[in-house]
């Protein structure tokens, strides 16, 4: 089975960035669209970015569009999200999760998640 294990959360100061990554051994990553989510305290599950397993096409939410960036790095079997301009807002739990067939807005198509990673943007 498909094991994802997220990293680069921390605290970070509103304005600042960090860079999140979600890497997989034993399996390609290639082979699926990666997703990446948030979880806040109370509120929903919501998918923020994903990267296509053919096209590369890359999709983000109006909530983090001009500030998140997903790439795939295919020689490190890793997936990464550039976070800049971080406000409060975007403090939550970060998960990636890997789909075998597309970047799906529902959260049952993604079939492997990792545990999750903090990021806390405070002053």
């Amino acid at each position: 089975q498909l094991k994802l294990v997220e990293s680069g959360g921390g605290l970070v100061q509103p304005g600042g960035s960090l860079r999140l990554s979600c890497a997989a051994s034993r399996f390609s990553l290639d082979y699926y669209a990666i997703g990446w989510f948030r979880q806040a305290p109370g509120k929903e599950r919501e998918r923020i970015s994903c990267i296509s397993s053919t096209s590369g096409n890359t999709y983000s939410a109006d909530s983090v569009k001009g500030r998140f960036t997903i790439s795939r790095d295919s020689a490190k079997n890793t997936v990464y999200l550039q976070m800049n301009s971080l406000k409060p807002d975007d403090t939550a739990v970060y998960i990636c999760a890997a789909s075998p067939t597309y970047c799906s807005h529902y959260v049952s198509d993604f079939t492997s998640w990792g545990q999750g990673t903090q990021v806390t943007v405070s002053s």
